[in-house]
């Protein structure tokens, strides 16, 4: 794995979440998909929440968007079942599939990146 792109902030508030998937997404162009691999922690989990009202908060929804991560062949998704715990969160409440691993599992593979890049 190259690149490491770790989602930690919540998805409104400020713009970061969607800039961070516009980069994601950008990356595509210049590396494989193997290549890339996307984390979801903390209060980021929330990014891929199902049934978000975004608009109520003048806000758009990010959270379809990253349905485009299936289109970009990006498989590598994983996300924090600590922080799963944290929001009471299941599989059924994200809009995509990601694998589900404690902290220190997604520290290991963090630690493989050759780089990581925040939002």
């Amino acid at each position: 794995m190259k690149l490491a792109f770790v989602f930690r902030q919540s998805p409104h508030g400020t713009a970061i979440s969607r800039e961070g998937l516009d980069a994601l997404l950008a990356a595509t162009a210049f590396c494989d998909e193997e290549d890339i691999a996307v984390f979801f922690m903390a209060d980021g989990v929330l990014n891929l929440l199902a049934n978000q009202q975004a608009d109520l908060i003048l806000q758009k929804d990010i959270a379809s968007a990253f349905k485009l991560l299936d289109l970009y062949d990006i498989g590598q998704r994983y996300i924090c079942a600590e922080s799963m715990d944290d929001f009471a969160l299941s599989y059924d409440d994200l809009v995509i599939n990601c694998e589900k691993i404690d902290r220190t599992l997604m520290l290991q593979k963090l630690q493989q990146a050759e780089k990581i890049i925040t939002f």
